[in-house]
């Protein structure tokens, strides 16, 4: 039971920093900034591939 316990909260704390770097990322290009890379990683982006993005 405690590794169902264990194994929800990992997935929940995943989905939370997902959603954080999607809403710091998505913050950032609207500022005219560029994303941390960490926000990207974490979004699965390669951080080198969006700088290319033009």
């Amino acid at each position: 039971m405690s590794v169902q316990k264990h194994s929800r909260g990992n997935r929940i704390s995943r989905a939370f920093a997902i959603f954080g770097a999607a809403i710091a990322a998505s913050a950032a290009v609207e500022g005219g900034r560029r994303p941390q890379s960490r926000d990207l990683n974490t979004l699965g982006i390669d951080a080198q591939a969006f700088e290319r993005i033009g």
